[in-house]
């Protein structure tokens, strides 16, 4: 048997037509539409999202579980055998200091509002100076062991509150207060 192209269609009954609903009694689908006798449910456009009918319903049955910190700081954390990796690969150039923005250009670090946390896990044999927001105890002591140091700045963040960016004579008068 061959097949055309202009020829091809479905089986017969492998596509059924929906079920308009509202269009007389005689479709079995009349009147109210399926949707029952009044009240808000039977209107267009009302979706009671997660109502069980009156039961409590399953995302209030839950337990709450976790916490969002408001005040947690964002660190990009950076492991130190993963400096030594992008150094062996050439990636990254051990000569200067490596801070975040190095470590970001050399595709490292992502993110870190507050800036560069490092991290102990791994080996490093390269001697480095770094500059970062903050540090383990175990990676302080590996980069010193290498030969390199690690001096930890503070990230200075640009601070959300209303006044504390504007100059004139209230600025002035508060700076001198304090």
């Amino acid at each position: 048997m061959t097949f055309k192209l202009n020829e091809i269609r479905d089986n017969p009954g492998a596509r059924k037509s929906r079920l308009r609903i509202g269009r007389g009694i005689g479709s079995g689908k009349g009147k109210t539409g399926g949707r029952g006798q009044k009240g808000q449910k039977s209107r267009s456009g009302v979706a009671v999202k997660g109502f069980e009918g009156g039961q409590m319903p399953l995302h209030m049955r839950l337990p709450k579980r976790g916490f969002n910190n408001p005040f947690g700081k964002d660190f990009a954390e950076v492991n130190i055998g993963m400096i030594q990796k992008f150094i062996d690969a050439g990636k990254l150039d051990a000569k200067g200091t490596i801070d975040h923005a190095a470590l970001k250009a050399a595709g490292l670090a992502r993110g870190g509002k507050d800036g560069l946390r490092l991290l102990g896990k791994g080996e490093l044999t390269a001697k480095l100076t770094l500059t970062v927001a903050g540090a383990s105890k175990g990676a302080i002591e590996a980069v010193e062991k290498a030969g390199g140091s690690v001096e930890i700045v503070k990230v200075k963040k640009v601070s959300g509150k209303p006044n504390e960016n504007k100059t004139g004579k209230h600025a002035a008068a508060k700076a001198d207060s304090e």
